[in-house]
């Protein structure tokens, strides 16, 4: 990171810093440990130390560096939270505990970067980016936090020259001082809220990857770099689950057009892939994979029509439990929706429909997304599969599938 950094000497930089590794992953665990005792949780939480300090320790070989200390006060939230009997918010108890990893690497990066002989200060995020209290999907309080950033955050990057502003992705705090989370992979978001609240030339997003392909490498051999694609063409895939952009990423750069790079640090002299508002379409399909999918179909008892009422009932369910709908279909009897299969949310949801309606769904499915399609894509995608339902549009095409 720092090498990508001293590429621009002379201009202040908002950093935004996601949890390092699989750590979003470890305190993960460690939220169901502490709320289902599941596991262990002292032992996760040990896993979760030495993995930070054996970076902290090559990074810092001076042991009486203040990151020491700063880390190690920094875990004793996470101490509480083991020692404290959870709350009976699961969504709350993850945000506190999930949060901390965007908490401690910011602190590590920033450090570094100071050693680094760069003019790095760290921001907590929460002071500015406030949200309500939908817990793991907080929704932006954008008058707010556009007036926390005017009159906290921009000062303080107008003050100083050739700053890196050093900042969480991912979270956010709400009025009563609570942590919220923004949802998975959040920290895109937070680089575009904070990009629209001060009017940022621009956003590039780091990845591992030289750009925007055209399908993900886990999938298909020949994958394509996208050079550019339009703001509508991001926010389709994205929607659609294409993992290199979060879903809420784009709208709030389309609204004051402000592009958005995606470049490979490995390579930071490549162009990588441009995002803007060009008007043009795709010249390539795009294929996206989203696998552990259950398909459900629900239908009136009775056998009678699905009706306006039906599909309001069921769609209230469905926000009342956080379950979000990939692809939807309904025929005259029943309607039919692919969903990911979480664990703690679709048993509750299934159970709480088959009180007023017939549902049946199968598991293990998998859902193809092609953007741009024609049939030879789709027949090259199905091959030895079996299509359970197949929903088109112009340009896209869904299908849920299961090996035959």
């Amino acid at each position: 990171m720092a090498t990508v950094l001293q590429r621009f000497p002379s201009e202040n930089i908002i950093v935004v810093v996601s949890a390092m590794g699989k750590i979003t992953n470890a305190l993960e665990r460690l939220t169901d440990a502490v709320f289902f005792k599941k596991e262990n949780a002292s032992t996760i939480l040990n896993e979760i130390k030495k993995y930070h300090f054996d970076i902290i320790e090559a990074l810092f070989p001076d042991k009486n560096h203040s990151v020491y200390n700063d880390i190690n006060n920094t875990f004793v939230e996470l101490d509480w939270a083991v020692e404290d009997e959870p709350t009976s918010n699961y969504n709350y108890e993850y945000d506190k505990i999930v949060s901390m990893g965007e908490i401690i690497s910011t602190k590590i990066v920033s450090a570094y970067l100071k050693e680094s002989a760069l003019n790095s200060k760290w921001f907590d995020v929460r002071d500015f980016i406030q949200t309500d209290n939908t817990y793991r999907e907080g929704k932006v309080n954008w008058d707010l936090t556009q007036k926390l950033v005017t009159e906290i955050f921009l000062p303080a990057l107008k003050n100083e020259t050739n700053l890196i502003a050093v900042t969480q992705g991912f979270i956010g705090g709400t009025s009563e001082n609570f942590t919220t989370t923004l949802g998975r992979e959040g920290s895109d978001y937070t680089a575009a809220i904070l990009a629209f609240t001060t009017n940022a030339e621009s956003v590039t997003i780091w990845k591992d990857v030289p750009g925007v392909l055209n399908a993900d490498p886990k999938w298909f051999d020949e994958t394509k770099k996208l050079e550019q694609l339009s703001y509508h063409d991001a926010i389709e895939l994205a929607y659609y689950g294409a993992t290199v952009i979060h879903p809420k990423t784009i709208k709030p750069l389309q609204n004051k057009t402000i592009p958005l790079y995606v470049k490979s640090f490995i390579h930071p002299d490549e162009k990588g892939t441009v995002i803007n508002e060009v008007q043009s379409s795709l010249p390539i399909p795009c294929f996206i994979f989203k696998v552990n999918q259950v398909l459900i179909s629900i239908s009136p008892k009775d056998f009678s029509f699905i009706v306006e009422e039906n599909f309001s009932d069921i769609f209230n369910l469905f926000a009342e439990k956080q379950v979000k709908v990939n692809v939807m279909q309904n025929s005259a009897i029943s309607f039919s929706v692919s969903v990911d299969n979480d664990e703690r949310k679709l048993p509750e949801l299934i159970k709480t429909l088959q009180k007023q309606y017939r549902v049946l769904y199968n598991e293990n499915m998998e859902l193809i997304t092609i953007r741009y399609y024609d049939q030879a894509t789709i027949d090259r995608v199905t091959v030895d599969k079996k299509v359970l339902l197949e929903v088109k549009s112009r340009y896209t095409v869904q299908l849920v599938v299961k090996n035959q």
